[in-house]
């Protein structure tokens, strides 16, 4: 019996051993893979307080019989009323490499990152105050990180190459929505999808994935700073197209920096600039050198008058002006460049005589806060304790596999889109657009929309909203409150 006891402690002491030895990054793994963190809160929003019990943890996808994944998400649900009758929203934003932080800690959820009513970090420690734009009076919330982004992870790194593609990414969200619905009883609540950027590409493919693999009917998909056709944001050789979409944001930019006058005010511009793009532009961009002498001389004109940028600089850029030369060239004589996310945001640029601007300082404005922000919310308030990192906007997920249909051709999930619309008739469209957005131009998004269908019951049930800020619209203060109406209005009808 001694020897016994002797050899059992000699394993278990080099168990323990093991452990300590192993790294932060695999003994995290190892204890986050089934965890979940239940607590109770309140918040208040509109005057008003609102119970809810919010859930910190990892679900675990599998193949066949073993784990290969483990999906890490936040989930919020109001305390009061019969929460089968409540509808739920599935969130996620984009990249690809997004974890979910910023709709989660900007947009939706009951707390969110403190900034200036602009849209920038204030001074001091970063601080999470009550969200009045959350939306978790109306819709109870589950926050979801693809895998690679968050806390969420394949078992085995070798393997996560399976979930980084766009196929790969619809199916593991799919399952995951039906894993979380069957856990937690939740599939006679009405259904919702909200996604941001390359979410927006994952929730118009996602609507239809669930229809047709699960039997889930969403209904309605939420569509944050859309790009559904890569060709209307790709600018590549050959295509012409982002050049004319791209345009009415430039002018809303020099606009806002104060370059252009508008006596009747920023949308009665947008209206000419709109006009502009859908015509003799796109037509003398088709030309290409069979365009006279003349003829691109009063092109380029017309087009400075639009963007406050010189004709010399237009010419010499062959009437094609991409997003990157534009944000630094248009307060070049400021040594400024404009953000790309957000335009209405700004920096000083280390590279004066670059032709390109370097440093997107509307990303960088908020980075630091919404980092340091989850991070902190995540551990004191939640009680997920984890020594993973949390990745924010990570390039693990490269490369991306665009499939069949990214290969040789632009990525286009709109018939996706309106397939699920299609078989759903009661499926129902929010798209939230920014006028100071260059990521993805709310006129690329129209264009989108306008190849969407010609079936008016269809377009119908699509709703189009616009704001006075970028990408991330909710960081602007006044166009937090006005997306918030928007969306619980949605929601309600």
């Amino acid at each position: 019996m001694p020897r016994f006891y002797a050899a059992f402690w000699i394993l278990l002491a080099s168990v323990v051993s093991a452990q300590a030895q192993m790294p932060p990054e695999a003994k995290s793994k190892a204890g986050d893979a089934a965890k979940e963190v239940r607590t109770r809160h309140t918040f208040s929003l509109d005057g008003k307080k609102i119970e809810y019990d919010a859930v910190a943890g990892m679900l675990p996808l599998r193949e066949e019989s073993k784990v290969a994944a483990n999906i890490f998400y936040v989930a919020y649900t109001r305390v009061d009323g019969e929460k089968t009758k409540r509808p739920i929203t599935f969130c996620f934003n984009g990249g690809p490499g997004s974890s979910s932080v910023w709709l989660h800690m900007g947009a939706f959820g009951p707390k969110r990152v403190q900034l200036t009513d602009v849209g920038e970090t204030p001074p001091g420690p970063p601080r999470l105050i009550d969200n009045e734009g959350s939306i978790l009076d109306v819709t109870d919330l589950v926050f979801i990180d693809p895998v690679s982004t968050g806390f969420s992870r394949a078992v085995e790194e070798k393997e996560a190459k399976k979930f980084h593609g766009v196929e790969e990414d619809v199916e593991s969200i799919g399952e995951f929505i039906r894993l979380y619905l069957t856990r937690e009883k939740r599939w006679t609540s009405p259904k919702l999808i909200a996604g941001e950027s390359y979410g927006t590409t994952r929730g118009a493919a996602l609507a239809r994935h669930l229809q047709d693999r699960h039997g889930i009917y969403p209904e309605g998909v939420l569509l944050v700073s859309s790009v559904l056709d890569f060709q209307t944001i790709s600018f590549s050789e050959g295509n012409d197209l982002p050049y004319s979409l791209f345009l009415p944001t430039y002018t809303a930019t020099a606009y806002y920096h104060k370059k252009l006058e508008a006596k009747e005010g920023l949308k009665k511009l947008l209206a000419e600039s709109e006009k502009f793009a859908l015509n003799e532009y796109p037509i003398a961009l088709a030309k290409g050198n069979r365009l006279t002498h003349e003829e691109k001389a009063d092109v380029a004109k017309k087009l400075a008058a639009l963007t406050s940028l010189s004709e010399d600089y237009i010419l010499r850029a062959d009437l094609r002006i991409e997003p990157t030369r534009f944000r630094r060239e248009l307060l070049r004589k400021e040594g400024i460049s404009v953000g790309r996310f957000d335009s209405r945001l700004m920096g000083k640029d280390g590279n004066a005589i670059g032709e390109s601007a370097g440093h997107d300082f509307s990303y960088s404005a908020v980075h630091g806060a919404y980092t340091a922000g989850l991070n902190a919310y995540l551990r004191d308030e939640l009680k997920f304790e984890s020594e993973q990192v949390y990745e924010i906007l990570t390039g693990r997920v490269r490369p991306w596999n665009y499939g069949h249909e990214g290969t040789n051709r632009y990525l286009n999930v709109t018939g996706r889109l309106r397939d699920a619309m299609t078989s759903n008739r009661h499926l129902r469209v929010f798209v939230a657009n920014g006028y100071y957005d260059l990521a993805t131009p709310y006129f690329a998004t129209e264009h989108t929309f306008a190849h969407l269908t010609s079936v008016k019951e269809t377009t119908d049930r699509v709703t189009m909203t616009y704001y006075e800020a970028g990408h991330m619209m909710y960081i602007h203060r006044p166009s937090l409150q006005q997306f918030r109406t928007g969306v619980v209005k949605f929601i309600k009808n």
